[in-house]
């Protein structure tokens, strides 16, 4: 029976070395990680600046045609026809209010993506494992923002 504890113990034993050992290993292994400071990216990306002055220029335009929609249900004379018309233009705003929000989602994402591949890219090219977030980094990390700041203008 104490032969038996006995080499119950050292099997228990010399498993949690192995495993320790392994784990150590693990650990030991130096990662290249780089870090990104995505919204400088994003805020020196001219591609992001076109976006946001095609949308100022379509909700401009969204604002005129309001205008005209207004004055156009002021020239009506009875209730019922300007409760008509604004049936009317209600939908038609709703179409235009949600083509334009797809519009720039749809032309958001493929920014998003093309900076994604960008940022991909370039960690490839100089042998980084791991590329983080500036923002979510409090130390460490090589910092590659203005190498992808030249690819992405």
């Amino acid at each position: 029976m104490r032969t038996q504890l006995k080499t119950t113990s050292l099997i228990v034993l010399v498993l949690g070395l192995s495993l320790g050992f392994n784990n150590f290993a693990m650990a030991s292994e130096v990662k290249k990680i780089a870090v990104v400071d995505v919204n400088k990216i994003v805020a020196s990306s001219n591609q992001v600046k076109a976006l946001k002055e095609e949308q100022e220029k379509k909700m401009q335009d969204l604002q005129k045609w309001l205008t005209t929609v207004r004055e156009d249900v002021a020239k009506q004379k009875t209730k019922e026809g300007k409760e008509k018309l604004i049936a009317k233009y209600d939908e038609t705003f709703a179409k235009k209010q949600e083509a334009i929000k797809k519009n720039y989602a749809e032309k958001l994402m493929a920014i998003d993506r093309n900076i994604s591949g960008v940022i991909a890219k370039e960690a490839q090219a100089q042998g980084y494992d791991m590329v983080l977030s500036k923002g979510i980094v409090l130390y460490g990390g090589d910092d590659i923002t203005s190498e992808i700041e030249k690819h992405i203008k």
